[in-house]
């Protein structure tokens, strides 16, 4: 019978690294373990501690006893009228923030892009001018105030609606769609808006996916210029209404009102902290998924060229 020989075990692509770059990659390793396990293990107290009786959390800590777990403190932020304004406020405000910021930074980024637009370096520079030079925070209040813009959505939207970061990136992403796309649309008989609309931008969606994404979390976790030019608290977004509870320890009206002593009170509104912060961050890890594929794309496409 004729002798099988065996079979060699491929060696892994770590395994034919020079004894450096193991060295190197092992640390990195570690490194980004620690990282997630930082990230990890705070979410995780977090949502175990939502859950929990204020009191055994505050004696005792974190339990698995299930009997010690209570849903008191969803039921009560669920109740709370004021977290349902300040949630419909805030994801109105970040989805017509996105859609406005989005549309005008691409259309900003498309001549900036164009080899044969005029005035492209001077432009350029007022543009990076702005990401190191702002005029401060009461000029910008005078300005809104000067606009009739205090008090209204249009003070929360149109203020940082341009981000110069956010063009340059799409202008680079511009910058690296081949050349023959178009003189293809020209040859056809394409206008400029024809090209850009219906052939460039199909073709731009990793960046547009990302840009978005950035502008939408970017908006939802803002709280300081609502806080600024907003004094209706119908027109508030949930930031505020956290920002009362988690910062100024000042639970809505209505929450821990029935807790009869200081102590209670106390205790509830603690608890409370856990629970709208799970609330409010599930609108971004719902959406995070959807983003995900085209978010590294993006990322890396409009970092190739500068």
């Amino acid at each position: 019978m004729a002798e099988t020989t065996p079979k060699k075990k491929k060696k892994s692509e770590f395994a034919k690294l020079p004894g450096g770059d193991k060295l190197l990659l092992t640390i990195g390793y570690i490194l980004l373990g620690l990282f997630v396990v930082a990230i990890i293990l705070p979410m995780v107290y977090i949502i175990l501690a939502s859950f929990i009786d204020p009191i055994t959390l505050q004696n005792s800590g974190l339990t698995f006893d299930f009997s010690k777990w209570t849903t008191t403190a969803y039921e009560r932020v669920l109740e709370n009228a004021q977290i349902w304004v300040g949630f419909k406020n805030a994801l109105i405000y970040s989805v017509l923030f996105t859609v406005i910021s989005v549309v005008v930074t691409l259309l900003a980024a498309y001549p900036m892009s164009r080899a044969d637009f005029k005035g492209k370096g001077f432009f350029n520079t007022i543009f990076v001018i702005t990401m190191f030079f702002g005029g401060g925070l009461i000029p910008t209040y005078l300005l809104i105030s000067s606009l009739g813009m205090l008090d209204t959505i249009w003070a929360i939207l149109l203020p940082g609606a341009f981000s110069v970061w956010n063009m340059i990136i799409a202008r680079t992403y511009y910058m690296g769609v081949p050349r023959d796309l178009q003189e293809a649309a020209e040859i056809d008989g394409a206008t400029e808006m024809i090209y850009f609309f219906k052939i460039l931008l199909p073709v731009c969606t990793p960046i547009i996916a990302t840009i978005s994404m950035w502008q939408f979390v970017g908006m939802w976790n803002s709280y300081f210029d609502a806080m600024i030019y907003l004094n209706d608290a119908a027109k508030q977004p949930l930031q505020l209404v956290l920002r009362s509870i988690l910062i100024q320890n000042q639970p809505e009206p209505g929450m821990v009102s029935d807790m009869q002593s200081t102590a209670a009170r106390a205790q509830m509104a603690e608890l409370l902290k856990y629970a709208t912060i799970i609330i409010s961050s599930l609108p971004l890890l719902i959406m995070y998924p959807f983003f995900q594929k085209y978010f590294d794309n993006g990322i890396m496409a409009g970092a190739v060229k500068g």
